[in-house]
């Protein structure tokens, strides 16, 4: 399925607030993603990817056939963690299993490579979230390590596991 990653839209709000109400995605996500998941969030969240500061970070909505469909977000560290960035995702139930987050990752990470002045990128799913973790793979991220009960989330305390992309390897 063709996609297209770009910078958010106000418009974009409408289109992903219905997507986003979904458990199934709140439940691969950190608590800061709601669930429920409004309108008013939609509209929040499209005006602070907007309002970003392009030095720090690229925040990116995945378009399929015209409607914002996902988004896509890699983040600079600070400090000593100043030469990685972290990659966050998330894509609506409807577009799972086409082969567009692993093509939008690797499309994402060339282009943090050639914007930020980093090594690495690095990714932290939930040790559960196989669907996430066959992206990220498949996106030529390596496993790193698993973090045990390391997330607190629906109750529970969890596993995730650190996914890391080097500069340097060779993108699928």
């Amino acid at each position: 399925m063709d996609f297209l990653l770009r910078p958010w839209r106000r418009e974009d709000a409408a289109d992903i607030a219905p997507l986003a109400n979904n458990r199934a995605v709140a439940d691969n996500l950190r608590d800061i993603f709601p669930y429920p998941y409004t309108l008013q969030n939609a509209q929040d969240f499209v005006a602070m990817c907007m309002q970003a500061d392009e030095t720090a970070c690229l925040f990116r909505t995945i378009e399929v056939d015209g409607h914002a469909v996902g988004s896509i977000t890699v983040s600079l560290g600070t400090d000593v963690y100043r030469k990685s960035a972290e990659l966050g995702y998330w894509l609506g139930e409807p577009y799972w299993r086409k082969g567009i987050m692993s093509r939008a990752v690797r499309q994402i990470c060339r282009q943090a490579f050639e914007t930020f002045d980093i090594v690495r990128i690095y990714a932290e799913p939930y040790a559960y979230n196989k669907g996430s973790r066959g992206v990220l793979e498949k996106a030529g991220f390596r496993l790193e390590g698993v973090m045990r009960d390391s997330v607190y989330k629906n109750g529970k305390v969890i596993d995730s596991c650190l996914y890391a992309l080097l500069k340097g390897e060779q993108l699928p």
